[in-house]
């Protein structure tokens, strides 16, 4: 479903609300203020001066020229101000933790700006390389400074639109909006190292009426997340977000919810969108005391496989958990789970997994078509529950069967088919199993076990 902006607002009800900000067209060149853009000479006040000067006229577009570099720190982006990268402008992350505002803060920062656009074509640079110490072969990634800027950190803004812009080499989280609302991102395009820890593509957190659209991303860390974190503020829930027509490269999860869900999380879609060497597919990962409803996958094609053990993810093709993060803590419920139109490969299992005493409810798997192969050299059979409190095995061992539920209330599997893969390995198991499932009804279910002789086609405890 593609929708122009117009169409964004009234599909959320936004439409003729006062909130769209018309921007002044102006230029407000950053070479008037003292800008250099030779890679070199940090542009930090210069950049800064620009973007005050536009938003004390009441808005207008700061200009990064095409075929400069600007070395700069935080820079604080204010109401109805559009900072345009033209062409192939770069702007380029000083490496000097001293030119941030404090441990965690943005290359590009905003608080409460309404109006606020970030567009062009050039490119945001986080010279993630910068801010690690040494490289793990085992682990397959970098270990990090104390020290590392996140690309973006845009809080409590309204009205905002970012696109166009590239951005990578991310040392942190990439595009962190926290408690916006009324966002457009559309037409991103980021390239993160497939080595560099926490760095997450878009992380919509506290957000509401959000769309996310025409994104191509390249990233280590989740793609995508939506997400509740624990702040001191209270930034509302997350709410009414849809990501449509995006790719997604990572080692972790591609199109997710969670992992902090310490608030509400409810109306969410993916769709059509595509998931490549993920370490999960669909994802919600539920730890917190939030409660998640109304989540929707819809028309994913998904390509999921083991990474080092570090990374989080064990191949499956879906992951929906729900348990504590902390022992002691009593997280909120997960319902009203729709995983529709999903094909591809995995090297585990599409798997949904509550809790003993507070089950996933309201569960539909609908034409999912699935393949379980064997492609890479990471030990198989095990099932990835992190992140999980003490006790709790991170790698469980288990067998690898195509579906896998546990722990559910009312379950339907519809129209969903399982096949098996070119190198079938011993611990691939049934084609669904379900263990303590209640209302579970199965429907034009197809599929056998990876050894019939062995197992059953679907096993059910």
């Amino acid at each position: 479903m593609k929708m122009d902006r117009r169409g964004f607002l009234q599909c959320t009800g936004l439409a003729g609300t006062g909130l769209i900000v018309k921007m002044p067209v102006k230029d407000f060149d950053v070479h008037g203020y003292g800008a250099v853009g030779d890679g070199r000479t940090d542009d930090t006040a210069a950049l800064q001066r620009a973007i005050d000067t536009a938003c004390a006229a009441g808005g207008g577009r700061v200009l990064l020229r095409g075929g400069k570099r600007y070395l700069t720190g935080t820079l604080m982006l204010k109401d109805r101000v559009n900072f345009h990268l033209a062409d192939d402008a770069t702007l380029l992350a000083n490496s000097d933790p001293a030119a941030y505002r404090g441990d965690g803060s943005g290359i590009l920062m905003a608080d409460g700006a309404v109006g606020l656009r970030i567009s062009g074509t050039g490119f945001i640079d986080g010279q993630a390389k910068q801010f690690v110490t040494s490289y793990s072969q085992t682990d397959e990634r970098w270990e990090p400074k104390p020290f590392r800027p996140r690309m973006f950190s845009l809080l409590a803004c309204k009205n905002l639109e970012i696109s166009g812009i590239g951005f990578g080499n991310a040392p942190n989280w990439g595009l962190h909006m926290l408690g916006c609302e009324q966002v457009l991102v559309d037409g991103i395009r980021i390239r993160n190292w497939m080595d560099m820890p926490n760095c997450d593509g878009i992380d919509p957190d506290h957000c509401r009426d959000v769309e996310i659209r025409n994104c191509d991303i390249v990233s280590a860390d989740d793609a995508i997340v939506i997400k509740t974190s624990e702040q001191t503020i209270d930034y509302g829930p997350s709410r009414n977000i849809l990501v449509h027509d995006c790719r997604v490269t990572t080692r972790d999860s591609g199109l997710k919810v969670g992992t902090e869900t310490f608030a509400d999380i409810s109306k969410i879609r993916f769709e059509h969108c595509v998931v490549v060497n993920g370490g999960r597919g669909p994802t919600i990962t539920h730890r917190q005391p939030g409660n998640i409803w109304d989540v929707e996958f819809n028309d994913i094609e998904i390509s999921t496989e083991h990474h080092a053990a570090r990374w989080w993810g064990w191949g499956e093709a879906a992951s929906v958990t729900a348990w504590p993060r902390v022992a002691g803590v009593k997280i909120g419920s997960l319902r009203d789970v729709r995983l529709r139109n999903i094909r591809g490969r995995a090297e585990n299992s599409f798997r949904i997994d509550g809790q003993p005493d507070q089950p996933v409810e309201n569960v539909l798997l609908e034409n999912v078509d699935l393949t379980i192969d064997k492609w890479t050299q990471y030990p198989g059979g095990k099932f990835d529950n992190r992140p999980t409190m003490a006790g709790v095995e991170g790698l469980e061992p288990h067998q690898t069967p195509a579906f896998f539920l546990r722990n559910a209330r009312r379950v339907t599997v519809r129209h969903c088919r399982a096949h098996w893969g070119e190198h079938r390995q011993p611990y691939f198991g049934s084609a669904l199993e379900a263990d303590h499932v209640t209302d579970l009804n199965i429907e034009r279910f197809e599929g056998e076990a990876a050894d019939p002789k062995r197992d059953k086609a679907i096993m059910i405890h």
